[in-house]
């Protein structure tokens, strides 16, 4: 089975149905790193086809206890996104992530980014995966509320 490669150029007249992801990485490579302790993330926007690196946001290292005021810091700067995959994940951060909107995904071991992106793609174009599909339906509501305000309406 022929390996697929992942464009970065958008090329589309049409916007497509769009996802932004992070992923916990030290080496920008790999899912290699607990969300807490994280040093950065890797925040890719994605298509069923496509995706593209967009921000990459970095942090000092830290240990994974005691300091509760790392985890402001670093669901600020995943705003935006759908979700985050990381290695490990506490509770609290659990919960601030999901308040926030961004559903947190834990992975056994490390994994390759692109490896997930494939998947990532494949799941934007053929749905079937619950957190995908309500994050796509979010945006497109967003999407058509912004188009009804920019042509204006009256009652």
């Amino acid at each position: 089975m022929a390996a697929r490669k992942l464009s970065l150029a958008w090329s589309c007249t049409e916007a497509p149905a769009m996802l932004k992801v992070a992923f916990a990485t030290a080496d920008r490579t790999h899912v290699d790193q607990h969300f807490g302790a994280a040093t950065g993330f890797a925040i890719y926007q994605l298509d069923g086809e496509r995706a593209q690196l967009v921000e990459l946001a970095e942090f000092a290292e830290e240990g994974m206890d005691g300091n509760e005021g790392k985890l402001a810091a670093k669901i600020a700067a995943l705003t935006g996104c759908a979700a985050v995959y990381c290695l490990a994940v506490g509770g609290s951060a659990v919960r601030q992530l999901l308040a926030a909107g961004i559903q947190p995904l834990r992975l056994d071991a490390a994994e390759p980014i692109d490896a997930l992106l494939a998947k990532l793609c494949a799941a934007v174009r053929d749905g079937g995966v619950p957190w995908i599909d309500k994050a796509l339906k979010k945006e497109a509501d967003a999407d058509r509320f912004a188009r009804m305000a920019e042509e204006g309406w009256q009652e």
